[in-house]
């Protein structure tokens, strides 16, 4: 009787976090210096919201499917998406695609898509709970920059609501920086270098 061998081979990969965060903490940081008068024009943040922003957060999120967690799978990718989208809705109001597209543009639908995204980062900061503090921070600070978002696109006491917005995404894009050094470093030294906070405890799975 001839017996068979079989082999397993187990393929692991690098924790996506960190690229995840940096990409996301990029993004915000040039886009975020537009909306609070630091910089003009939408031109030069395009590459930064399609490949930092877009796909940056895309590749962390497949690679954090490899990983069976569906918190960082949903939110990078989700995120990843939406940076595509603004960078296309910009793309349009510069008329890339043509004067037609451009002149039929509708602030109030980019106010339903951001609220629709508010929807999403809400519950998302729920999940947040239970991964790290420096995470939830960050979601939090994504709950008021949708509302802002949201806000200013309906134009609602729209100087106000657009600072709130701009404000929030600065303080993202700092805390993204902060979370993408912290778990390269921690991983990298095998210590906690920068600390980045239990998780609450809270909604935490029984055993």
């Amino acid at each position: 009787m001839e017996t068979q061998n079989h082999t397993q081979v187990k393929i692991t990969t690098a924790d996506p976090s960190a690229l995840g965060l940096f990409g996301l903490a990029m993004v915000t940081l040039v886009a975020s210096s537009q909306k609070l008068g630091l910089t003009e024009g939408l031109s030069f943040i395009l590459p930064w919201a399609f490949f930092l922003g877009g796909l940056a957060q895309l590749y962390a999120s497949v690679l954090d499917a490899k990983h069976n967690n569906i918190f960082g799978t949903t939110a990078f990718g989700a995120f990843g998406l939406f940076w595509f989208g603004v960078g296309t809705t910009w793309l349009i109001q510069l008329g890339f695609f043509g004067e037609t597209l451009a002149a039929n543009a509708d602030p109030k639908q980019l106010g339903f898509a951001f609220i629709g995204y508010l929807i999403f980062s809400i519950f998302m900061t729920v999940g947040a709970m239970e991964t790290h503090k420096v995470l939830f921070v960050i979601f939090v600070l994504i709950d008021f920059l949708f509302i802002g978002l949201s806000l200013s696109s309906f134009n609602i006491m729209h100087d106000f609501t657009h600072m709130l917005a701009a404000v929030a995404e600065m303080c993202i894009a700092l805390m993204s920086f902060y979370g993408s050094a912290a778990i390269v470093l921690n991983t990298h030294f095998g210590k906690v270098v920068l600390p980045i906070g239990k998780p609450f405890g809270i909604l935490k799975k029984s055993n």
